[in-house]
């Protein structure tokens, strides 16, 4: 929950499980996402009494398909993580049509062809924005916002980068998959009243919809062209605001030179503010590595602890690629190493080299961020669950050599949801008042950093190991 001033007044997490029943699958229960929320929900109001408005913001590409009439889900959420369409994606691209695994659009046709092969039932579509607004509205509204539709691969691209308000699904696509035009959620704005979330009490409105680094963008104070964020969790996302026209590489390709992607930032009364991004596939997932996998820590909280126990890695060097290397290499087929270990190395220097590491994936992503947008970053903002951990900000201050601005709010994605609520029903103004709602709870100034010559060999080890995965390009 979320103060006028922008401060935090009610703060309640819930976990669910996340299933991997095969490499390469990641699912999700709907039933039990839904649950999480309300009990957060619930608990929140039960302390802090009612509020004017509800935000939502959700990971992108995550797809559920459920009955129209039982409202229960027909098969597993997909994750975005979920690779289980990338065949089916390589086909796609051989008739023209290049879309990613982590879009909606070839999942969607998955948990149809499995739950309706026939397309004889009445079941709905959504990413994770639509099944939470849909079990908050108890069944009365079934919409997504364009910053979530943008992702899915199911709307027209030149619409979409030509600004248009009236953008509607491609015909064309749904047609190309057998998705029922039933299936789909109404397409609205990110700040917009979309319906009364009567699951709660009060039935506050629904009045914000966004993706979590959009959300993220905005919940930093990022309003402004050339403003950046970063945000480093399971993965890490670097945003940067390019203002009321897609970046320049998004007219003609899917990504830019260095691998950085287009974006919707959010869209207000019709009009879109974009972005553009690039992402890091692990990054607490390299520290969590070490807790499951490798036991050099107990939790990941500990290994800025640890980490600290050494001045520096004694030119020990992690390439975080667990699940290979997104921007700028896009390199499915890259593996993680750790190089330059002797006698000497031990406990402390491994675990810091994995919190350089992930630094190091930061600065590769705010240099592609720059080459491909075009704007020089000054400041860069960030929030995630590694943005408590001091030693890992020192290591990205230095590796990106400019000032880190290091959010008050831990999960900013939740700030832009909750600004975006509140724009759409009167409690701020404008984008810019709400930017000035945001301070940082600590500036990191950067230090000297020599390596990033070392950094780079390091990368060309790991890229390229499994050759087959590696000539993918979605």
């Amino acid at each position: 929950m979320v103060r006028e001033d922008g401060t935090t007044a009610c703060r309640r997490l819930e976990s669910f499980v996340t299933s991997r029943p095969f490499p390469g699958l990641v699912e999700l229960d709907a039933g039990e996402v839904a649950a999480a929320v309300l009990g957060a929900a619930q608990a929140c109001l039960a302390v802090e009494g009612p509020v004017t408005a509800v935000g939502v913001t959700n990971q992108r590409g995550t797809t559920v398909v459920w009955d129209a009439t039982t409202g229960e889900p027909v098969g597993p959420a997909l994750s975005w993580q979920d690779l289980r369409t990338a065949g089916a994606c390589l086909e796609l691209q051989r008739e023209g049509l290049r879309l990613a695994p982590n879009e909606s659009a070839t999942k969607l046709a998955w948990l149809l062809d499995d739950a309706d092969p026939g397309r004889h039932r009445d079941l709905r579509f959504g990413t994770l924005d639509s099944w939470v607004t849909w079990v908050l509205t108890e069944g009365r509204s079934h919409v997504t916002d364009v910053s979530n539709a943008a992702v899915s691969g199911l709307l027209p691209t030149e619409d979409i980068l030509a600004g248009r308000a009236d953008i509607a699904w491609s015909d064309s696509r749904l047609e190309r998959f057998r998705i029922p035009s039933t299936c789909m959620p109404a397409l609205v704005g990110s700040s917009e009243v979309v319906g009364e979330a009567t699951a709660l009490p009060g039935a506050p409105p629904v009045a914000g919809l966004v993706g979590d680094q959009q959300g993220s963008l905005l919940g930093q104070g990022c309003v402004n062209e050339g403003d950046a964020k970063a945000t480093f969790g399971t993965g890490a996302f670097l945003d940067l605001n390019v203002g009321g026209r897609p970046p320049a590489f998004g007219a003609t390709e899917k990504r830019g030179e260095q691998g950085c992607l287009p974006i919707v930032a959010w869209q207000r009364s019709g009009t879109c503010t974009w972005g553009a991004e690039a992402l890091v596939l692990s990054a607490g997932t390299a520290v969590q590595w070490l807790v499951d996998d490798l036991g050099l820590i107990s939790s990941p909280d500990e290994s800025a602890e640890v980490a600290a126990r050494c001045t520096d890695t004694g030119d020990v060097y992690f390439v975080p690629a667990l699940m290979g290397l997104g921007t700028p290499q896009w390199d499915f087929g890259a593996r993680s190493l750790f190089i330059g270990m002797s006698t000497g190395t031990g406990r402390p220097e491994l675990v810091r080299a994995v919190l350089r590491g992930v630094a190091q994936r930061g600065a590769d992503m705010l240099a592609a961020v720059e080459a491909d947008s075009g704007h020089k970053v000054p400041v860069l903002r960030v929030d995630g669950g590694m943005s408590a951990n001091e030693v890992f900000l020192r290591e990205l201050a230095d590796a990106c050599q400019v000032p880190l601005h290091v959010s008050a709010e831990l999960e900013a994605t939740s700030l832009g949801a909750a600004y975006l609520a509140g724009l759409a029903t009167g409690i701020w103004s404008s984008e810019q008042e709400v930017a000035g709602l945001v301070a940082p709870r600590l500036v990191v100034e950067p230090g000297p950093d020599s390596r990033r010559d070392r950094w780079k060999e390091a990368v060309s080890r790991s890229v390229r190991w499994i050759p087959e995965l590696s000539a993918l390009q979605f």
